[in-house]
Formats: C-alpha cells, structure tokens, sequence
C-alpha cells in the first residue's frame, strides 16, 4: 500500500505542475497530444535491433521537461517504477537469440541483448513521453483534447473521472493502513491473510465514498460533459510547434543521425 500511495503521491504531483504557466503549458492540448502519438508512432516503426539510431529521439522528451519545467527527479521516479515491467517483455531476448551482432573488443554481443537494450530503451522514451505531457497539459485538459479530436464522450470521461477515483482509492488505502498500524503496533508488515480482508474493506469504502461524490456531481448539475475554466484556441504557433517536432522525426527515422555524425567527424 504504501508504494501505491506514493505512486499517487507522483501522479498529484504531474497534475500540479500543468496548473503552472510554462512555454509547454501554453501549448494547445491537441497539439501535444497528437505530436505525442507521432512521437510514439516513430519509436515503435524503428527495427529493433537498431539501438543508436533512437538516441536523437530522447531529445523530444528532454526540450519540453525543459520547457515545461518538469523536475528530472520526477521523470527519473516514472521511469524506476514503470520501466520495470516494461523490460520484463524481453527478458528472454538474450537466451533465444543467441547469435553473435557486435563485438565490445573481443566479448560477443548477442542479438538478443541488442533487441533487450532496444526494448528499454524504447519504453524509456515512450514512457518519458507520456510524463512530460501529462505534466505539461494535466488530466482535465488531456480528456478535453481527446474530446475534441472525436474521442468518444463516454471514454474521455470515463477516463477523467477514473483518474480522479484513483486519489479516492489512494485514501481509503492509506486510511485502512493507517488504522490497521495503530491496532498492530508490533507488525511491521501487513500478514498475507489480511490482505484479503483488507482488500474487501477498501472496496467498500471506496465504492460508498465514490456514491457519495456521484451525488456531489449531481447536484451540482453534472451532465457528463468535460467543462474547463479555461479555452483553448489552435494557434499558428501550435502548428509550427507541431510541424517543426514531426520534421525532426521523420529526420530521425530517415537518417540514422549517429551514424553519420560519426561518418561526418572521422570523414569516413
């Protein structure tokens, strides 16, 4: 429960900062969101044995932390705990594929372990990518672009309003965890039998403390429809914004950008 809450504790904090007035936040939420999915578009279409040839592309997520004034700690907590899983995808690259692709002097490199490499690093990227949009736009405003792209209304909010329930959830847990440390002082760790019963009980509370925000909403005249204080307006900024990213990552992915850079300096 514990890294629950502070994963929560994380996700607060992303919609923090896109209350900000940054160079990023000022962006219309469509543009980030659709240059976004180009650049996810363009990691995944790269083969992958290529490992190099995706370094440019950290350079997206790394401007727009920058100009969203994302704190890198942040990022770099996002990736500890999401890119785990991640890599357990191609665990068993090394041992399947065996054959040698590169030399490190006179040690082998297998094929396997360049696929591995370029697994994370392509979850690096994309995960690091959907961080720095969500701190950069926030949840509200993200739902509002998909809305406004031709999302389905029932899926934007659905998404809104799960995202919410997710710090309601939270609570609860912490509360539940809290209380049951005060009745088991000399316990440090919750026993496995308890979890279910647990369990049993956070789903309970949530689901009546959820009933009760519902009826909130309700009476304060929700109707379903995502509604913001603020409106946004496609600029010509926005389309520069998106016209200059999606060149370089056709750039990227034409020219393998390392490879000639080193072509270029040694003059091979």
């Amino acid at each position: 429960m514990a890294g629950i809450a502070e994963a929560l504790r994380e996700l607060r904090a992303l919609d923090t900062l896109a209350t900000r007035d940054t160079p990023l936040a000022r962006r219309d939420p469509r543009a980030k969101l659709l240059l976004t999915l180009a650049f996810v578009l363009t990691v995944l279409s790269f083969d992958r044995y290529r490992v190099g040839a995706l370094l440019p592309l950290a350079l997206f997520p790394a401007a727009l932390a920058a100009t969203g004034q994302i704190p890198g700690r942040l990022l770099w907590r996002a990736l500890c705990f999401a890119l785990p899983f991640a890599l357990m995808v191609g665990l068993a690259n090394p041992w399947f594929d065996r054959a040698p692709m590169l030399w490190w002097g006179s040690v082998p490199i297998s094929a396997g372990w360049v696929s591995f490499a370029s697994i994370g690093l392509r979850s690096g990227l994309c995960i690091s990518a959907a961080v720095v949009l969500l701190g950069g736009t926030g949840m509200p405003a993200l739902c509002a672009a998909m809305a406004r792209l031709g999302v389905p209304r029932v899926f934007t909010t659905q998404l809104l309003l799960l995202h919410r329930y997710l710090f309601v959830l939270g609570e609860e847990a912490q509360r539940l965890r809290t209380a049951y440390r005060l009745r088991a002082v000399n316990r440090r760790r919750l026993p496995l039998a308890t979890y279910a019963l647990l369990a049993g009980q956070l789903l309970l509370r949530a689901h009546d403390r959820a009933q009760r925000v519902h009826q909130a909403m309700l009476s304060r005249g929700f109707d379903g429809e995502l509604r913001l204080a603020r409106q946004w307006h496609w600029a010509r900024a926005d389309t520069a914004f998106v016209a200059l990213w999606c060149g370089y990552f056709v750039l990227a992915r034409v020219v393998d950008l390392p490879l000639a850079l080193g072509r270029w300096i040694t003059g091979a």
